[in-house]
């Protein structure tokens, strides 16, 4: 009777291990899994997974950003791995090399191949590069999405009716608005904001990511009134940016600062009017030739550079209005000179332009 009952115990475990599932290679390529993590602002890791009969040979990453292009744009990155029937891989995005703002949407998929030559391509995932050391809110209006995560609702919406404020009057002045929403991020102070950037100038108060229609600002509990005057400006460069935008067109920094510092404020602060005031008596101008280009990096000539942009911009509104002004930055999108552009626009190019402004400042600085 032992012995019976041990066979039938021996049966049924063996008859256990009969019926038991058997894992199997797959009929063909498959995508078992893939995903990605944030490490804001440093890195995106994209991982992988695929099963074959056949040794998988290749994965690859394809991506596409929402910013400004002349052409549609589509990016690859190679990951590296044995090639074999099952395999786990991974891609990392390293932001020290090409880095991205707060918010940059990114839209990604897999494409993978085996040895036999199929290929198979995950379905396309979006995901928002977000700072997530913070607990975000957000409010929005017709052209403006602002996030902040500080401040009540009072604080988020007088922010809000200043973006708004300052697209109205780059209407009036410039003759041009966005065709993009604008994404807003006001963090608690510049240091906070600076710890959203890679590598970032230790004055760094605000930015304008102008390809990618989105400000990030660090506003403090005290700091309103700058702040007010900053976000100005970086909305300024983005409305200038994008209407300006083209593969042909190279637009002037002393218009591109000027319409910026011009919209910060009614009147000129008195360090710029000194700054001015100074410049002219000693005849120390910069030409505007010179301002085409990159401003100098010696604190004492920055400072001058903004407030010559900033005085040529408004002589040329005060003088000429506003058509001209969109006149020519609808030149300078169609690839005009400078020159051309100044001369189809304001019937005379930037020499005569210059000449004009440097006579009308003197006077004022003489009358004064």
């Amino acid at each position: 009777m032992r012995r019976f009952g041990l066979a039938v115990v021996l049966v049924l475990a063996c008859s256990g291990l009969v019926l038991s599932p058997v894992a199997s290679a797959p009929a063909s390529l498959e995508v078992t899994d893939s995903g990605v993590v944030a490490e804001f602002p440093t890195s995106l890791q994209f991982t992988v997974s695929a099963e074959s009969p056949h040794p998988v040979t290749d994965a690859r990453l394809l991506y596409t950003i929402d910013k400004m292009n002349h052409a549609p744009v589509v990016s690859e990155a190679w990951a590296v791995f044995e090639p074999a029937t099952s395999v786990s891989t991974s891609w990392t995005w390293d932001m020290r090399r090409a880095s991205l703002p707060p918010g940059a949407e990114i839209t990604y998929w897999w494409r993978v191949t085996d040895k036999s030559g199929e290929t198979v391509e995950t379905t396309p995932a979006v995901l928002n590069f977000d700072d997530d050391r913070y607990g975000w809110q957000r409010i929005e209006s017709d052209d403006v999405t602002l996030h902040w995560y500080y401040g009540g609702d009072e604080f988020a919406h007088l922010l809000l009716d200043i973006c708004n404020e300052a697209i109205e009057m780059l209407a009036e002045d410039v003759g041009t608005r966005l065709d993009r929403r604008i994404q807003v991020y006001v963090y608690r102070s510049p240091e906070d904001l600076r710890g959203a950037m890679i590598y970032p100038q230790e004055w760094t108060g605000g930015v304008a990511f102008v390809d990618y229609s989105i400000v990030a600002i660090g506003i403090g509990p005290g700091d309103l009134g700058w702040g007010v005057r900053a976000l100005r400006h970086e909305l300024t460069h983005l409305v200038v940016h994008t209407t300006t935008f083209s593969p042909y067109g190279v637009l002037p920094r002393w218009l591109d600062e000027g319409l910026a510092t011009h919209m910060e404020a009614e009147q000129p602060s008195h360090t710029f009017t000194a700054i001015l005031v100074h410049a002219v008596e000693q005849d120390e101008l910069i030409s505007l030739r010179t301002l085409n280009g990159p401003f100098s990096s010696d604190t004492t000539k920055a400072y001058l550079s903004y407030a010559q942009s900033l005085s040529v911009v408004r002589y040329l509104l005060d003088a000429y209005g506003t058509d001209p002004m969109y006149r020519l930055l609808m030149l300078l999108e169609e690839g005009e000179t400078i020159d051309s552009a100044l001369q189809q626009s304001y019937g005379k190019d930037l020499d005569d332009i210059e000449a004009e402004w440097r006579t009308v400042l003197r006077k004022q600085v003489l009358n004064d």
